[in-house]
């Protein structure tokens, strides 16, 4: 899928649906904070939520106190109802309408955080500018969430990569060491189990 067949689907993806027609969406991103506060970083460190859409892990960053937030989606729709929801606050983060694998950061990142973004690049070309683009612009943590190998094989009609503990550290391995990886289930707003395999990795 080219990038802007890519984009149009997004974009209808979210210009057509509300949060509970979207199986990834969560109250409260719980296992993200968990392992975003385990980096034990100040509420300065700079945050990239990667294929955030209009996921509300951005609302509760702020309520902690975090003040250098980016938020970035391949749909721009999907960052405008984010905005939406967070009225003022909305100025406090900076918001990007990109694809990942072309993103030309301006700045470095103490954290980096993919849920579910990461297993939609399925093409060598596709992870090995993800990488490249993570390894030069992270100066901290790389925390990863994706499809594990006994989660779905499609999401939202488009095939995606399935992961494990030992896949996601050797697709990382030149550039990050692994801290810790763990799996859990996600229920769907339509009460489906769709299991994730979540990891934690330091910039070497």
């Amino acid at each position: 899928m080219s990038f802007s067949e890519n984009k149009i689907h997004w974009e209808k993806v979210y210009e057509t649906k509300n949060p509970d027609q979207v199986s990834w969406t969560q109250e409260k991103p719980q296992t993200s904070l968990d392992f975003i506060h385990s980096g034990g970083l100040g509420k300065e460190a700079s945050i990239i939520d990667v294929g955030g859409g209009d996921s509300n892990l951005v609302d509760f960053l702020l309520k902690e106190g975090y003040t250098n937030i980016t938020v970035l989606d391949i749909s721009a729709r999907a960052l405008e109802k984010a905005k939406h929801r967070l009225g003022d606050a909305a100025n406090k983060v900076k918001w990007i309408a990109a694809d990942i694998t072309s993103f030309e950061p301006t700045e470095t990142y103490d954290i980096w955080h993919d849920r579910a973004a990461f297993h939609f690049l399925t093409t060598p070309e596709q992870i090995s500018k993800y990488r490249d683009i993570a390894e030069k612009n992270i100066t901290g943590f790389l925390i990863l969430g994706t499809f594990s190998k006994n989660g779905p094989t499609q999401c939202s009609g488009l095939d995606i990569r399935q992961y494990d503990e030992e896949s996601l550290a050797e697709t990382f391995k030149s550039g990050f060491e692994k801290i810790k990886c763990i799996t859990e289930d996600h229920i769907t707003p339509f009460n489906t189990l769709q299991n994730f395999v979540f990891c934690s990795f330091k910039k070497l």
